[in-house]
């Protein structure tokens, strides 16, 4: 009862997200407890999750990067569905809140915005926007980013790479992992073609160059051809001592902006 509610639910949805660009994907349950559907598009994912031991079913919405969803899921809907006793009727209620949720003028201009957010940032791609497709492979840098952003602005991106995606990228690429690797080369490759002058500067100079000799092979054949040129042109700068990124003003953290306002 429980697999064929949560399908007729799911495939509402399905039918719902198809004409606006959505594809439903072929994933697997994170563990027993739980049911899930994925539909993404290219700027919004949307899934629709069950938890037996909660007996909720959910509507969640995010963004996609480049590898997939961001994982910053929001709740749009919550609704009980108890196996041992409720019907179809109830899962057909549930189907129907989630489409007319995801149909609603709000929602259809919510992914207009995506679209046209995700268009601005693949054309003016920067040092910022660079660190967080990071994110998709080495979910602690977020943390990190988001401390480099209160402290400093703007965003000290040649600094921030040398301290925290470059020793990431060397562990990664030392390892070896095939389908990492190939991660690790789509995000480096899509960010240099839409990345400003900084941000290839970044990708080349700071992160590739970072890569140990012995090891930069492993990640070479999973860079665009224009990427390779420029790392091979790029190497010429390495172990040469570049001019100082210039040091910007540090912000007050919040605590102390507060303590300023107490005085």
């Amino acid at each position: 009862m429980l697999n064929e509610a949560f399908e007729h639910i799911s495939g509402r949805v399905e039918e719902t997200l198809q004409p606006q660009g959505f594809t439903r994907a072929k994933i697997a349950s994170a563990n027993d407890n739980e049911l899930v559907a994925l539909f993404t598009s290219e700027n919004m994912a949307y899934s629709v999750i069950y938890y037996k031991d909660k007996q909720h079913t959910l509507l969640r919405e995010c963004g996609m990067t480049d590898e997939g969803p961001d994982n910053n899921w929001k709740t749009l809907a919550t609704w009980i569905f108890d196996p041992e006793h409720d019907t179809m009727k109830e899962a057909s209620s549930i189907a129907n809140d989630f489409c007319d949720a995801i149909s609603a003028p709000s929602a259809v201009k919510k992914l207009k915005q995506a679209k046209k957010t995700k268009k601005s940032d693949d054309g003016n791609a920067d040092p910022l926007f660079l660190s967080k497709r990071f994110v998709t492979l080495f979910p602690d840098i977020k943390d990190e980013i988001r401390n480099e952003q209160d402290c400093y602005y703007p965003f000290r991106g040649v600094t921030f790479a040398r301290a925290s995606i470059v020793p990431r990228v060397n562990k990664l690429v030392h390892e070896g992992k095939a389908g990492e690797l190939k991660k690790l080369g789509n995000i480096l490759n899509a960010q240099y073609v839409n990345g400003d002058a900084d941000t290839r500067s970044i990708i080349t100079i700071v992160i590739l160059n970072g890569i140990p000799e012995a090891d930069e092979a492993k990640i070479e054949e999973y860079l665009s051809d224009n990427l390779k040129k420029a790392f091979q042109y790029a190497k010429k700068w390495r172990n040469k001592t570049a001019k100082p990124e210039k040091e910007k003003k540090k912000k007050k953290t919040i605590a102390q902006r507060l303590e300023g306002m107490q005085r």
